[in-house]
């Protein structure tokens, strides 16, 4: 599913205009990335968690060449599914 499928999923479901779904659907995603970008774990409860977790500098290698180069610390959004979602896609 894309994000116009998402969204009109959205306003059919929600008996609401495709233009207000996708004003909803990016209020939401907005709300998630600026959370998660100050650091806080958004918890949708039967749902799932959205989380950042921090990856430590390291030495890496170019498999071309094989020369080592270091790979800067980052941070890598998560998402760990919650009870009920797991329920759903294992019946």
């Amino acid at each position: 599913m894309n994000r116009k499928e998402l969204v009109d999923h959205i306003a059919e479901d929600a008996d609401i205009t495709k233009k207000e779904a996708d004003a909803a659907l990016k209020a939401i995603l907005e709300g998630i990335t600026t959370t998660l970008a100050d650091g806080d774990d958004v918890t949708l409860v039967d749902f799932g968690t959205f989380k950042i977790t921090h990856r430590a500098a390291r030495e890496g290698r170019n498999p071309k060449t094989g020369e080592v180069l270091q790979i800067a610390a980052s941070k890598s959004p998560t998402f760990k599914a919650g009870k009920k979602l797991k329920e759903v896609l294992n019946p």
